[in-house]
């Protein structure tokens, strides 16, 4: 008998940040997430589909000092989150640019149909942006 979890939709994706006011502030006023609630030095933000946790690392005596995320190592490897089409992904390469973002080009996927613009956060995890053709 071959039984499987049935799972749904990612509920919420938790981040370990270096500073949290600082990520807090990128994604909500560059990302349109809102802040939904504090717990102590974590913050939890929603932009209405998408719940993202923000911290530091959960045994700060076993964080590296003055480290940046590394997409090589095991766990994480990028965020993507969705925009609704070519025109939003083009306002986000001149919203990035105003605030000296880091970023590559829009790209087009033609065998997912999508177009994909990547960037960086304030801790080098890599950020996409993904919109459908169309």
């Amino acid at each position: 008998m071959n039984e499987q979890i049935t799972t749904g939709q990612v509920h919420h994706a938790f981040l370990t940040v270096s500073d949290v006011a600082r990520s807090r502030d990128f994604h909500t006023s560059l990302l349109g997430f809102q802040v939904a609630a504090e717990f102590g030095n974590r913050v939890l933000l929603s932009n209405g589909g998408v719940i993202l946790a923000l911290g530091p690392a959960p045994n700060p005596s076993r964080a590296a000092t003055g480290e940046r995320f590394d997409e090589n190592r095991l766990g994480l490897d990028h965020l993507c989150l969705s925009v609704g089409g070519a025109v939003e992904l083009e306002q986000a390469t001149r919203i990035l640019d105003q605030h000296r973002v880091s970023r590559g080009e829009i790209e087009d996927l033609p065998n997912f149909k999508v177009q994909v613009l990547m960037s960086r956060d304030p801790d080098n995890i890599q950020l996409e942006l993904i919109a459908p053709y169309g």
